[in-house]
């Protein structure tokens, strides 16, 4: 088996049904929706919506302070357009603003919000990245 490969991501959340509310906006369907979890599949990983307390303890930290912001979660689009349009659904859909999409260094244009539970998020165009017809990097 791999050993570099991801299968789960999971965030901790301080009230599951306003992450579950949040992520139905952007348009995300549960592929499992059970008391105290939920599981989104992404196409050959899952990401799951669990509360801080039970991840803490779940995690062997009962009563650990989580935080949030050092990991960047990303979505690349087809198109800066495509960004454009991402960023502010997510912007209706009750994220917080933290930098609008714009050109950047590399030579792709991207922005960052945070969900309701301040997880950051990237919109990207990556012109050297070709994605699939799902999104997934060709």
């Amino acid at each position: 088996m791999k050993a570099q490969r991801i299968t789960l991501v999971t965030l901790g959340v301080a009230d599951l049904e306003r992450a579950k509310a949040f992520y139905a906006a952007l348009g995300w369907q549960p592929e499992e929706d059970a008391p105290g979890v939920v599981f989104y599949d992404l196409g050959g990983m899952k990401m799951g919506l669990f509360g801080l307390e039970p991840l803490a303890e779940d995690q062997g930290r009962p009563g650990a302070a989580l935080g949030t912001g050092a990991v960047t979660l990303a979505q690349n689009f087809d198109s800066r357009e495509a960004v454009d349009a991402a960023y502010a659904r997510a912007l209706d859909c009750g994220a917080t603003p933290l930098k609008a999409p714009e050109a950047v260094f590399w030579g792709g244009y991207s922005g960052y919000y945070a969900d309701p539970d301040g997880h950051v998020w990237e919109v990207a165009h990556n012109p050297f990245w070709p994605l699939d017809s799902d999104g997934a990097l060709a």
